[in-house]
């Protein structure tokens, strides 16, 4: 493969879609930078939901790759080199922020990204732990603070708490005075209340619904028939805010309630907020496991069982 700035890197790339075993380990070319990208020496990276549903082909309707594709959004790393009209970072800085995989990914030594999306690293932050930050924690406070508008002393029910996002928005959620209540598993009950919840639902034991009542906000992250039972702990007013799928139609009407359905977009200004709760000592990111990017299949895998406890994390 050849190189516009003759550089060859290390990466995970996919020629098709598929499983996780059209994950290859191969060499590829070193990206140049726009003039208002920033090229990362990419130290850490980590796997999301969305990462293995493009690679098996469950978005191509909406996130075009171009094969063969690098995919990976969250990254930590270096600043290895800026475009002309980069202003806020120089070579040396360290950051994290969201790649893109349509433009190529964080699974590889380098990626391209945009300035406005990334953000200075805390110095109280390593590079393994930022790079399980920007899209959990990221859409955890867009979505609590931005689209639910959370107060101080609102009641907040947050499904899927033990996850990625949820183990960031419980913290979020503690940090802005709100009573938190979070759904998990048994298992998973003693970290979701380490993490902040007031209340934990075991959501084995029973249905929450019927535990959980006079709600302000919802945060859910687990869709489906629990998305529709969340919707009924909600007081009149309450606003849900769903990153699964939209709330069936006239639901919200007949519960006088208002719900929220869209992605969270990046946001690099976002992140710097999040940074500064990161050095104040409010926030801290949950690690399940880390695997060398050669694994990536195997981290693809964990990630699908739904089983992490937190974030997975890849060592590049």
């Amino acid at each position: 493969m050849v190189s516009e700035n003759g550089r060859l890197m290390r990466a995970a790339v996919i020629h098709e879609y598929g499983d996780s075993s059209v994950l290859k380990n191969e060499t590829a070319a070193v990206p140049e930078p726009g003039d208002d990208e920033v090229l990362v020496k990419v130290l850490y990276t980590s796997v999301n939901p969305m990462d293995w549903k493009m690679r098996a082909g469950y978005m191509k309707d909406f996130i075009h790759l171009k094969m063969p594709a690098i995919l990976g959004i969250d990254v930590a790393g270096v600043v290895e080199k800026t475009g002309r009209s980069v202003k806020r970072f120089k070579t040396g800085d360290k950051v994290f922020g969201r790649a893109s995989a349509s433009r190529g990914g964080s699974y590889a030594e380098y990626t391209a990204v945009k300035e406005e999306q990334l953000a200075r690293m805390p110095n109280n932050l390593q590079a393994r732990e930022a790079a399980g930050l920007p899209v959990v924690a990221g859409t955890a406070w867009g979505a609590l603070f931005e689209m639910a508008n959370l107060k101080a002393g609102q009641r907040v029910l947050i499904t899927g708490a033990s996850g990625g996002v949820g183990l960031a928005a419980v913290q979020f959620a503690r940090n802005a005075g709100a009573h938190v209540i979070g759904t998990t598993s048994g298992a998973n009950a003693k970290l979701v209340k380490e993490m902040g919840a007031n209340e934990v639902v075991d959501y084995t034991k029973g249905d929450f619904s019927k535990k959980v009542h006079d709600v302000d906000v919802v945060l859910d992250t687990v869709g489906g028939d629990t998305l529709s039972r969340a919707c009924s702990v909600l007081k009149r007013g309450g606003v849900i805010v769903s990153l699964t799928g939209p709330v069936a139609p006239g639901v919200a009407e007949k519960l006088g309630i208002t719900a929220k359905y869209s992605s969270v977009p990046s946001d690099g200004s976002r992140l710097e907020k999040i940074a500064k709760e990161i050095e104040a000592g409010r926030f801290r990111i949950v690690i399940d496991r880390e695997f060398p990017l050669e694994r990536i299949g195997e981290a693809h895998v964990l990630s699908e069982s739904r089983k992490a406890k937190g974030k997975i994390i890849i060592k590049i």
